[in-house]
């Protein structure tokens, strides 16, 4: 066997092995695979949707969303007009309260982690952003800035799907 065939065949092994033993260095990629949003999912910008506006603001010992609690109907397409107002980067997370909870842990460990998925943005001050959302299951579901100290100082929502 050529040498040069005996070293692509040792590289290609070695780069084998390592990813069966490493499986989540391409995790972001696969995520989207099939993924399932607690919370309903993408919308269809060619379907009818109604559009909430959500100020994102920052002072003194406060942050917070307004408004902060939206009711929707099950099926309806919700266009969320992100608005960061404040002086500091947020972001906007729609997902169940268990998921953003631990969401919010690996957030504690990462705080730089940025999101622009279907169904979060993080904002730069000053900056907006646009979420087209289905919401296809019932329920209360949370949205939340998960930037570490910002979630305990009231940078939280919930959208109830009846």
């Amino acid at each position: 066997m050529p040498r040069h065939v005996a070293a692509s065949l040792i590289a290609a092994a070695i780069l084998a092995a390592g990813l069966a033993a490493a499986p989540f260095a391409f995790a972001p990629v696969a995520a989207h695979t099939g993924h399932t949003f607690a919370a309903g999912e993408p919308g269809d910008p060619a379907k009818p949707f109604r559009t909430i506006t959500i100020e994102i603001k920052d002072g003194p010992g406060m942050m917070a969303y307004s408004p902060n609690r939206i009711e929707v109907r099950k099926g309806e397409q919700i266009k969320f007009v992100l608005t960061n107002t404040g002086d500091l980067p947020h972001e906007f997370l729609l997902d169940s309260l268990e998921n953003n909870a631990k969401h919010k842990k690996e957030m504690e460990k990462n705080p730089e982690m940025e999101h622009d998925e279907p169904n979060g943005k993080r904002l730069e001050p000053k900056k907006s952003a646009e979420i087209l959302w289905r919401f296809s299951k019932a329920g209360t579901f949370e949205f939340a800035c998960l930037i570490p100290g910002h979630y305990e100082t009231g940078m939280k929502g919930v959208v109830v799907v009846k």
